[in-house]
């Protein structure tokens, strides 16, 4: 959620903001608020995954944007805006009738994870648009969407420091269920041959050991059981047997444990490529990461360092629960740790709109 500048309009005037299915045609107009969302925290991907996300077809994805009448969406005064920069011609489900401009002002994406849960994610507002309950209409419109699927919770994920989207989230239903944080270990062939006495790390890491494992850890209990899913890049979903099963089959569970016991599991969710300045930039992402005392860890960072470099991946980044416990376990081990965390928040479905 973005804010803006200037006073708001009166809301008993201010017109109330349409929500509809998004096309691929409101790419240019989403892309002119999202362009600098975050400042200079870092860069906002949406403009970068919105037209797939308007042209996709897919029955478990809602994406959704907001619309206003072009005079109640005015850019003066942000910096980099023109008038019009988010017009595009109504069809008329949105602000205006069908071969009029309408405003488009914000966008969601909501998304089926299991049978019950949904995620909503990529909700933005545009800064032009403040007083309208844009915010509100996305986010209801995405909570209904899910409810009708069948889903019996809906989560998403806000920046620690985004204290106007938290507090949206709140208004709309949303409650807090966990915090994550992400250790960042470098990729190194060599770590495991280096790593600590004393611990093994595991060829062929056993499921239903990790399942076992997973569920008597306190890192289950401090994430609610949620960890990385393994379709959707940035969601959160329950961990299950069977998605430890498949990571197993896959060879991306990764284990430790040493003479006594298992010690800790990772699970790779997957790696990705970006283009930063003309280089592209490989990241092995590791849905979960949980271990028995902070031993243990070293040598499960050291497991997770090695893979990583076997994937040819240049950093590595591993959800960890935001506990004092479980960073300082990491920074003990001189492993680096995201500077914030995240929080993930949770409404249920079930009480009906």
């Amino acid at each position: 959620m973005t804010g803006s500048e200037g006073p708001a309009p009166d809301a008993d005037s201010a017109p109330a903001p349409v929500v509809r299915e998004a096309r691929p045609a409101d790419a240019d107009a989403v892309a002119a608020f999202t362009r600098d969302t975050w400042g200079e925290r870092h860069d906002d991907y949406i403009p970068r995954v919105f037209p797939d996300w308007a042209e996709s077809d897919d029955p478990k994805r809602g994406t959704f944007v907001a619309t206003l009448p072009p005079e109640a969406a005015d850019p003066a005064g942000l910096d980099d805006r023109e008038p019009g920069d988010t017009h595009v011609e109504g069809e008329g489900d949105g602000a205006a009738d069908a071969g009029d401009p309408e405003a488009v002002v914000g966008c969601i994406q909501g998304v089926l994870l299991s049978e019950w849960e949904a995620w909503g994610q990529g909700i933005r507002v545009d800064p032009a648009a403040r007083g309208h309950g844009v915010g509100t209409a996305l986010s209801r419109a995405a909570l209904d969407w899910a409810r009708e699927r069948g889903a019996t919770v809906c989560r998403n994920m806000v920046f620690s420091w985004n204290v106007m989207g938290l507090g949206q989230s709140r208004a709309v239903g949303f409650e807090p269920e966990t915090e994550f944080r992400f250790a960042e270990p470098e990729p190194d062939a060599d770590a495991v041959d280096d790593g600590d006495v004393g611990f093994d790390a595991l060829d062929d890491p056993d499921p239903d050991a990790a399942w076992a494992f997973w569920n008597d850890s306190d890192a289950r209990d401090h994430l609610r059981g949620l960890a990385l899913d393994p379709d959707e890049s940035w969601a959160c979903s329950q961990l299950t047997r069977e998605r430890l099963a498949t990571a197993a089959a896959e060879d991306r569970l990764l284990a430790v444990a040493d003479a006594d016991a298992f010690a800790g599991f990772a699970v790779r969710t997957r790696v990705t490529e970006r283009e930063v300045d003309g280089e592209t930039t490989r990241t092995a992402t590791y849905g979960i990461a949980a271990w028995r005392d902070v031993d243990a860890a070293g040598a499960l960072f050291d497991a997770v360092a090695a893979d990583a470099a076997a994937a040819d991946a240049d950093g590595a980044r591993a959800l960890i629960p935001e506990s004092v416990e479980h960073v300082s376990d990491a920074a003990a081990n001189r492993v680096s740790v995201a500077a914030e965390p995240d929080f993930v928040m949770c409404a249920d479905l079930t009480g009906g709109p």
